[in-house]
């Protein structure tokens, strides 16, 4: 070979081969992503994914709307929700409603003890207006009507403690038979509160009257 010759060095097919593959793929690689860039996306629809349908979009913008921006409008919509919850409780307390009834006068068990307890005429409801009395004739400056008004602290005490002993008995009795299953703990001193208070004046509100069956 002369000088100033160029030596011819022979290609590999490997080579040829290697690189053609390569250039098909980053071409169709291409089309693929001009592709996709020119299909119309949802502006909503994150990437990689269907189209959200209008009634999924409409709610998560409404989610999105109601969540508090910042801690002054949390507080103020927390204030408000409270509110709300305490409005629904005393509509239940005056109506009877359980859904909305605090945790100690929900359930069936509950429930019986109160109307046990407003079916029947219970001494202890009738303490607060004869302590008035007792208390009157207390005072006035006669020895007679003082020991008389202290007899008649002591009747009233023996009796109310007589009544809810027999009234915690039945009760206890009732509710083995009815709801032998249920949790009845706390039940009958639950009913003991209540028979505490004047009728009219107990929450929730009497749902039967005195001598009906509970």
């Amino acid at each position: 070979m002369g000088l100033g010759s160029n030596p011819w060095h022979p290609v590999p097919l490997g080579f040829v081969f290697r690189s053609r593959a390569k250039e098909e793929k980053a071409q169709s690689a291409d089309k693929a992503l001009v592709t996709d860039s020119t299909q119309t996306r949802h502006p909503e629809a994150p990437k990689g994914r269907p189209t959200p349908k209008r009634s999924e979009a409409q709610t998560t913008r409404r989610s999105v709307a109601q969540t508090p921006s910042t801690r002054k409008e949390a507080a103020k919509r927390g204030r408000e929700e409270r509110r709300a919850a305490l409005e629904k409780q005393r509509q239940a307390l005056a109506g009877g409603d359980e859904r909305y009834l605090p945790a100690r006068d929900k359930g069936p068990v509950r429930r019986f003890a109160r109307n046990f307890i407003d079916s029947r005429f219970n001494i202890a409801e009738f303490f607060l207006p004869m302590a008035v009395v007792i208390l009157v004739l207390s005072l006035v400056q006669v020895p007679a009507l003082q020991n008389i008004a202290l007899l008649l602290w002591l009747i009233v005490i023996v009796l109310i403690v007589l009544d809810s002993f027999v009234t915690a008995f039945r009760l206890r009795k009732q509710l083995a038979e009815r709801f032998p299953d249920e949790n009845k703990r706390g039940a009958v001193a639950y009913a003991l509160m209540r028979s505490l208070q004047m009728r009219r004046l107990r929450l929730p509100k009497p749902q039967v009257k005195r001598g009906e069956r509970p």
